[in-house]
């Protein structure tokens, strides 16, 4: 199964880092609030560049002076699996991704919906089991 993590980030601003594994790389998004199990809750999650695979397993300090200076530490981790009709590619091309974790923190069915009119503008949240 492909790789989940979530990194929380104590960088120039605080936030959390959503991590899938899709082709070979982590497709990444930078939630400003700490992700949440409640489906009323959604978190706006901003779409930011991929990660090689090994950055999963990455917690530290970054140094001062470097993209993304700060400390980082895993704040969830474990594999997913796509809910959706087609591959990961074809989501979020579709702007809709649907994800199962049974990891630490978060567990159930996720959504990560592109904001209408955003190219990097998502919405993460639980979806109702």
């Amino acid at each position: 199964m492909p790789k989940y993590v979530i990194h929380h980030h104590l960088a120039r601003r605080e936030h959390w880092d959503l991590r899938l594994e899709v082709d070979g790389v982590l497709k990444s998004w930078a939630v400003p609030k700490e992700p949440s199990p409640d489906p009323a809750v959604k978190r706006l999650a901003v779409m930011v560049e991929d990660h090689a695979l090994e950055y999963g397993d990455f917690q530290g300090t970054i140094p001062e002076g470097e993209y993304g200076a700060g400390k980082v530490r895993i704040w969830d981790t474990g594999a997913f699996e796509n809910l959706g009709p087609g591959s990961m590619a074809a989501a979020l091309a579709q702007g809709r991704v649907e994800v199962r974790v049974e990891v630490h923190r978060l567990q159930g069915n996720f959504a990560i919906i592109r904001i209408k009119g955003k190219e990097n503008d998502w919405l993460f949240f639980k979806m109702k089991d």
